[in-house]
Order: structure tokens, then sequence, then C-alpha cells
């Protein structure tokens, strides 16, 4: 029998969701653009003069090895939103807008179920298809928690752009300049800066460097705004404050890159005398376990006393459904096409050892855009490379083929200068880390499986995920290929000739991409690519015509990757063919007439338009 005690008490944990906005926290984010955890007084920086977030850090929590899982803005949104890993939603290539299903409900959805005045300002960038500011009570640039409705409880986020890698533009300095957001004359003279070691020692990186700096204190003057204001407003006792950005940067080999400085980011969080009771740190602690963007939703949800929805896939590190770090917590890490520019990478760390795999080693490592070359420093150092003035290890970024998976101890190299895949005595981790990367691919249904460019013709009537769901019992399988075929091991070459004649388009697609990455060691494969010229799939078609070229059938090639420009195709079909012409140096063969028709056609991506309009200058 139930003694009425216990009827009491499940009753009022019942009506908990209940109680009025006094017994729920605030919670306020507070997130800055393409800064990586280095630039920040209180993780170390000698250099950096951010006394707001310093003293931020003084009285919170400092999470040392914060992770963004991608390393670009709409990517790690849409993972923070939805608390799911961008490629378990199909959400991990830049600003696709592919749809999602249902299921992947965002966390303001929650908070405004139990309650909350939710309010964003301003940027979106969720990355899926879909109206991003209807989500939120507001999202504009008038939207704040002082607009809420009397007695509720709020969750507003601010996203500061000042410190966005456009900031180092040419045009953008010299605004900052003149508006008084920096100093006309750079705080750290040129000749002190700190040029790290994974960067050629060149005057541009010197002067972005430093008005970086420069740049980053003006972000600490805005974040202590709006702290002050949060202050002024009477609400700090109340309100729980997360600061963080969105991935790392800002320096060549920052955003877009796997390596710390690309998705290492900083993580602080101040709870209130009041609400200190929903962590087991104290303030001014240093936490050292790994937390990621995708833990970021279920911790939210966590705050406010609700349990993680099925659905979400990271870990709550804060509040009473807080789940403690696994003996072995991985990060998973994903990278693929950024802007006009495919590639697949994937990552796990544990904070300390850090596994990359290159998917599409056959392409360098950089540029992963062409946006990023407005920076003086990303264009002297291409400049630099192309003279060839540049010794080891600053020419690697630039050519081909990259090593497909690396294996670095941050601990030791936080820079991630030494490779130490290839070193004996480090064999059995890396076989280890390979080993849990292939594990969490296949855990989490992770869609970069599947080339963009077969996304729509695989699964026409429902999202991406969807289709991967109905495919579960293959997707061991095809992961197993991807990991053989980037191997570049010629043993694999038989089982990679018998999938170019499956059925299933994905093995085709991989077994072409292994015979690719084989290069002239897959000569024998080349009467078995030809039918695939035809085949009923665009990134099939590329990826055999791309083989071909590699295996010394260049003119077959060539024909085989400028036939997907003609007639209609959709545009990641488009993208990836000129991405193959582009790495092939075939650039000049693409007709006038499908540059003139993209740069007229109005329902062409902006990409495929910077593209056309890249090569229609490059004639003139």
């Amino acid at each position: 029998m139930i003694k009425p005690m216990k009827i009491l008490i499940v009753c009022l944990l019942g009506v908990f969701p209940l109680l009025g906005a006094a017994e729920r926290p605030n919670v306020l984010w507070i997130t800055s653009e393409d800064n990586s955890w280095n630039w920040i007084g209180c993780y170390g920086s000698k250099e950096a003069r951010t006394p707001r977030l310093d003293a931020l850090a003084k009285n919170g929590l400092l999470f040392t090895h914060a992770y963004s899982n991608g390393p670009v803005c709409a990517v790690a949104r849409s993972t923070i939103l939805n608390g799911a890993y961008a490629v378990t939603q199909g959400t991990q290539h830049m600003r696709s807008r592919h749809p999602i299903p249902a299921s992947f409900k965002p966390h303001v959805a929650y908070m405004r179920d139990q309650g909350y005045y939710c309010t964003n300002h301003s940027k979106t960038d969720y990355n899926f298809k879909g109206n991003d500011a209807a989500i939120w009570d507001d999202c504009s640039q008038k939207a704040h928690y002082r607009n809420r409705p009397d007695g509720k409880p709020f969750f507003a986020i601010f996203n500061l752009t000042v410190s966005h890698e456009s900031s180092l533009f040419p045009e953008n300095i010299a605004k900052n300049r003149k508006d008084g957001v920096i100093p006309e004359m750079p705080r750290i003279p040129l000749s002190e800066v700190m040029v790290p070691p994974y960067l050629p020692d060149l005057p541009e990186i010197r002067s972005d460097a430093s008005i970086y700096h420069d740049t980053i204190t003006a972000l600490d003057n805005q974040v202590g705004k709006l702290l002050d204001e949060l202050d002024a407003s009477g609400l700090s006792e109340d309100t729980i404050v997360f600061y963080y950005s969105d991935h790392g940067g800002i320096l060549p080999r920052g955003k877009r890159y796997l390596e710390d400085t690309g998705v290492r980011v900083p993580m602080l969080v101040h709870l209130p005398r009041k609400w200190r009771g929903l962590s087991p740190f104290k303030p001014g602690d240093r936490i050292d376990e790994p937390v990621a963007f995708v833990d970021l939703a279920p911790t939210l949800l966590s705050l406010i006393g609700l349990e993680k929805p099925s659905q979400m896939q990271g870990r709550a590190f804060l509040g009473p459904k807080r789940v403690a770090p696994q003996s072995k917590e991985f990060v998973f890490l994903y990278a693929d096409r950024f802007d006009e520019v495919y590639g697949m990478r994937r990552g796990i760390t544990d904070g300390r050892w850090k596994y990359i795999r290159c998917f599409t080693p056959y392409e360098p490592a950089a540029p992963y855009s062409s946006y990023q070359f407005k920076q003086a420093g990303w264009a002297a150092w291409h400049k630099a490379w192309k003279e060839g003035s540049l010794k080891e290890p600053f020419v690697r970024i630039w050519e081909t083929p990259q090593s497909f998976e690396r294996l670095y101890d941050t601990r030791s190299d936080p820079f991630e200068l030494t490779d130490l895949a290839r070193e004996s005595g480090h064999s059995e981790r890396l076989a280890l880390m390979r080993r849990k990367l292939e594990e969490k691919m296949t855990e989490v249904s992770d869609s970069g499986i599947v080339p963009e460019p077969m996304f729509s013709e695989l699964s026409r009537d429902q999202p991406i995920a969807g289709f991967l769901s109905s495919r579960k019992q293959d997707f061991a399988t095809w992961v197993s290929l991807a990991f053989l075929a980037s191997s570049s091991d010629v043993e694999n070459l038989p089982e990679l000739v018998k999938g170019l004649s499956s059925r299933d388009p994905v093995i085709r697609y991989w077994s072409a991409q292994g015979c690719l990455i084989l290069g002239e060691a897959a000569a024998s494969a080349s009467d078995a690519l030809l039918p695939l010229l035809n085949d009923s799939s665009s990134a099939v078609r590329v990826s055999a015509a791309s083989a071909l070229h590699a295996l010394g059938q260049a003119d077959k090639g060539r024909a085989g990757l400028l036939a997907e420009l003609e007639g209609k195709h959709h545009d990641e079909a488009e993208l990836h063919a000129v991405g193959a012409l582009r790495r092939i140096h075939a650039l000049d063969s693409i007709p006038d007439s499908w540059i003139k028709r993209t740069l007229n056609d109005r329902t062409k991506s902006e990409y495929l338009k910077r593209l056309a309009d890249q090569l229609a200058s490059e004639r003139k």
C-alpha cells in the first residue's frame, strides 16, 4: 500500500512544471562568432584584453574542452537548436536547407511549452527547410527579454557578430576603425604579435592577428553591456548566463577545420547564488570534462527540470538531469561541403587525443571555400605557396593527397603539428580511435555517407534522415565501405571493383571513390568504371569520371564531368561537377553558355552563382 506522504510527494513532483516564474531560472545565452578559445584572456591568452569575460569566468564555470561539433555557423546552429548531430538530421552542408523530420523539435519549442518567453536577437542560420524566425516569440533586431509579459520567465539569445571572419576584410576593418569599434592603430605592434606555429610568419598574418585582438576586446565590451543591462534590470540573481563562440577561427586553418583551432570554443556559465544547486561545480572552477554543442539543448532543458527528449543525442552537463561523462567521453566532429567546396572529414576527441579521418584525401586541405580569401592573411599564404617561398609544414595544406587519417596528442601538441598516425608506438590508440569513429558514424546514421547530390535522388518524398532510418540494415556496410575506400590500400581493389556493379548507388559511389583515391594503382578498374558514366545517379557519374581522369583516361573523365553541366540538373549535382573540374584544372573547359545560364537563373544557389561569377570575371 502506498503511504499518503508518498502520494503527496508524487503529486508535488507532477505539478513542478506548472510552478510560477519565480521557481524557474531565466536563461541568457550570449554567443559570438568565429573565435576559438585561445583568443580569450581567461583561457590563457597573454595578448588578450577581455576583462568582462575574464570576470565572468572568475565568478562562474569555465569549460576547458568545449567543442562545436561542426566548424561553421549554420551547421553548428542546427546541432545546437535541435540537440542532434547535423549529420543525423542531414544539415551538415553549409546553407543547404534540406528538410528534416518533424521529430527534431527545437529546444525553444520545449521552453515555450513550459511558459518561457523566448527571444532571439537575431541570427538564425538553422540550415534546414522552414521558417527559422517562427519558432520564437520574437526573432528580430528588437527581440529582448524586457518585452516579455509580466510574470513570465525568459530564455533569450543575443548573437554578437563583431568577431565574424569578415571583420578582417579590408572594407570592414576600415569601417570598424571609422566607427570607433577598433582603434586606428592596433594595440599590439606587429613585431610583438604571437604567430602560432601552424601558420607562416607573414606580415599580413601578423596584421590580421593584431587587428583581431582589438576586435575581441570590442566583443568583450559588447558582452559587458549585455551583462550590465541584465544587472540594471534587477534580473542578475534570477538568470543563468552562458557565453560561447559558435565555432573556432579566425586566422587561417581555424574556421572550417577539425583541428582545435576550428572546433574548440570558449564556454563560460554563470549561475547566480539562487541557482547554484543546479551545478555540481563551484564558482571559479575550470572543468575538464568534454562538452559539445549537441549537449547544449539537453542542458538547457535540464536547468528547468525537463528530461532529455529521445531524439536529442547529447547529454545534460548541468541541472537536475545532469549525466556524468563516461570514463572515455568522445566528442564527435564533422565537416562536409562549406559554401561551394565539397569535402568530407570526420573526427573524434576525448579532450586530449584527436583522430581525424579524411574521406576525400584527393582534395587539398585549402581552400574549403573561396570566401575567406578576402582576408589578407589567407590571400598572402596562398600567394606565398604559389610562388614557392614556403617550407614545411606550411605547404602541406595546399597539396594532395592529404593523409586519410591523422592522430594528435593535443596535450603535448596543442597546435596539432605532429601526426602520430604512422608512429608504431601509437598503433593501438590509432586503431581504437578509428574504430570508435566508425562506430559513432554508424550509431548516429551519419548522412554524409550519402553524397549530397544523391539526397534528392534517393529520398524524393521524405527527408534524408527518414530515408536512412529505413535503411538501418545497410548502414554499417556503407560506413565500412567508406572507411575501406578512403584508406588508399591497393589490396582493397578487388572489393572496390565488385562494388562498381552493385545495385546499390551508395555502394557504387564509394567503390568509385575508392578507385579515385587509389589513382593510377586502380588502372585495372577502368573498364568497370566506364559504364558508370551513364549511371542513374549524378554523384556516381561524377565520381566515376573523376576516377577515370585519375586513372589516366583524362579525356573521358573530363568529358564525363562536362556532361553534368548539360541539360537541367539540381544545384548540388552541378556544384559537385564544377568542383571536380576545378580539381583537375579544367575550369576553362566550362562553356560560356553554362556561366551565362547560371548567372541569369534566379533559382540557382548563391554558391553556384559565386562560381559562375568567378569564372566570368576570369574570362574578361
